[in-house]
């Protein structure tokens, strides 16, 4: 129960973060398409704002994208084999994605911290809140691979994505 309803906010934390990424990247995308037909001149800060978001968006989305079955995948040669072997090369995949997703966390974690001395040049945003974005994708992606392969072993899954249609009415 506790585990089910831990899967289900980690789900609904990235799609809030998912939801709110492409929210300003709307909003400064129309502001910016905006002020270059009815304004002298565009605002500066658009540009860098709608790439963070973008960064944002695919940091949040990552983990939905592998949960779903999203991300790019060889599905022709696994729903060839039979259903022990799909599992164990499902399980084999996730778990190489987890390994490669927690060796890079410490790599990301320095290049976090090298953003503490930089500022974005027209935002002034402190760059480690932007450096974070690779980290918060190595992180989702990681834990997702790490729950998918909870799920194999539990014998909820069989390790192919998951159908999200039941997810909502």
């Amino acid at each position: 129960m506790l585990s089910a309803r831990l899967y289900a906010f980690i789900i609904a934390l990235c799609r809030v973060g998912t939801g709110a990424a492409f929210g300003v990247l709307i909003c400064t995308v129309l502001i910016q398409v905006f002020s270059r037909t009815f304004l002298p001149s565009s605002p500066v800060w658009t540009e860098e704002l709608t790439r963070y978001a973008l960064l944002f968006l695919a940091a949040f989305g990552v983990g939905l994208s592998f949960r779903n079955g999203d991300l790019v995948n060889v599905d022709i040669v696994c729903d060839l084999l039979p259903l022990p072997v799909q599992r164990w090369v499902m399980f084999v995949s996730a778990l190489l994605t987890a390994g490669f997703c927690l060796i890079l966390l410490s790599p990301a974690w320095m290049f976090v911290s090298i953003g503490v001395l930089q500022t974005s040049p027209a935002l002034g945003v402190r760059m480690d809140f932007i450096h974070a974005v690779v980290f918060i994708l190595l992180a989702v992606l990681g834990l997702f691979a790490i729950l998918r392969m909870i799920r194999i072993i539990a014998g909820v899954s069989e390790g192919k994505a998951e159908d999200t249609t039941k997810d909502f009415p």
